[in-house]
């Protein structure tokens, strides 16, 4: 950086790279993304929440509280179970001298810019064919987990009901206002791990009973 901060750190380990963005800082400095030559990389909102994810088989754009803004996966037929989502271009500044354009899987750069200079690094990574056998299981929710969601997804529920009930005293007026689209996908997949996720059907009934109450 300007302020001679290390701002990118780039290690090989065997056949294996890591490229490393660091904050604006001397000491404790954060870390802002990590990209990774396996396919894997994170980018982080300056809070330390998980901005961008992506992995072998695709990606995801998440908002400050978490919340999933958009999915992708990678046009290589290393998918896992379900629709093919195309990835719409990314563009995101993580400060004011760095920043990360994703166009593809083998397309993402990492722009460092700073007094009239510009330095480009390609962190993208193209899957071959004998990398799909190496794909590790999905893992699994466990039964504590998915209790947890079933339990936030009550609780936005519940945030979206009340916000309704100060918005909208008349209970006429209420009932004509559809639910957020976002509260019905969540609770959709929740109902469908419970139907794809080995646990007792006690949990299962429960876990039903919660984001359906």
């Amino acid at each position: 950086y300007p302020s001679g901060n290390l701002a990118i750190i780039v290690i090989r380990e065997k056949n294996r790279l890591t490229c490393i963005v660091q904050e604006d800082k001397r000491k404790n400095a954060k870390i802002q993304a990590v990209f990774k030559s396996n396919g894997r990389s994170t980018c982080y909102y300056p809070s330390g929440a998980v901005w961008i994810n992506t992995t072998i088989q695709g990606g995801q754009y998440l908002d400050q509280a978490g919340s999933r803004v958009r999915r992708w996966t990678w046009p290589n037929g290393v998918v896992s179970s379900g629709p093919q989502v195309p990835l719409s271009p990314i563009f995101i500044s993580l400060n004011r001298h760095v920043g990360v354009r994703i166009l593809g899987q083998d397309k993402i750069t990492v722009s460092f810019l700073a007094m009239g200079q510009q330095a480009k690094f390609s962190v993208g990574v193209e899957v071959q064919v004998s990398d799909v056998r190496r794909l590790p299981p999905p893992a699994r929710l466990s039964e504590d987990e998915l209790l947890l969601l079933a339990f936030r997804v009550r609780i936005l529920w519940l945030f979206d009901r009340l916000h309704g009930c100060l918005s909208f005293p008349s209970n006429e007026q209420r009932d004509k206002i559809k639910p957020p689209a976002y509260l019905i996908t969540q609770t959709l997949k929740i109902l469908q791990l419970c139907t794809t996720s080995d646990i007792s059907d006690e949990l299962r009934s429960s876990i039903r009973a919660i984001v359906n109450a």
